[in-house]
């Protein structure tokens, strides 16, 4: 079977993960945020979550929402935030002074950079520190994001699609057969 659309996906999701294949639709068809970060928030989830079937097919679905450097940035937050949640989750899990006093000395100048717009290249990184789980890195994008004019419930979208493409994610490994 190919599984080059999301319509693909949702069927091939097993029977125990019917809900995802019905939130799937649902998040990427409407909420608060514009299409262009609506899609951008999934392929940055697609790729955090270490899915290439679902990353190509939310490509091609979202093509034309993805221009503009939207998909740039997208990729460039799940690439950044996998190094930097990664640090700041130690940090904060670790809970020394003496760590957290130290400089990162990690380059991240590219979110200061946007191919698209700050506003949602910041709200990328927020939706995969949240798969990610780094509790630092999710207060301050969605700091910034608030202060930037973006509402509680557009974050809570975007925090949404993260989730569901990640379960997706699972999902669809899980129907992967070891050869």
């Amino acid at each position: 079977m190919s599984l080059e659309s999301i319509d693909e996906i949702r069927a091939a999701l097993p029977d125990a993960a019917r809900d995802i294949g019905l939130n799937l639709q649902s998040v990427l068809e409407g909420g608060s945020l514009s299409p262009a970060q609506r899609w951008g928030t999934a392929v940055a989830a697609a790729i955090t979550a270490r899915s290439p079937l679902l990353r190509q097919a939310l490509e091609r679905d979202g093509a034309a929402h993805l221009g503009g450097g939207t998909l740039d940035d997208a990729v460039a937050a799940a690439a950044l935030m996998g190094m930097n949640n990664v640090f700041y989750r130690f940090r904060h899990q670790i809970g020394k002074a003496t760590y957290s006093e130290r400089p990162a000395r990690l380059r991240m100048t590219r979110i200061a950079k946007p191919a698209s717009n700050k506003l949602d290249l910041e709200l990328f990184a927020l939706a995969v520190s949240a798969i990610n789980g780094c509790e630092a890195c999710v207060r301050s994008h969605e700091k910034v994001v608030l202060d930037g004019g973006l509402t509680e419930e557009q974050v809570l979208d975007a925090v949404r699609i993260a989730a569901t493409v990640q379960a997706a994610a699972v999902a669809l490994e899980s129907q992967v057969v070891p050869v």
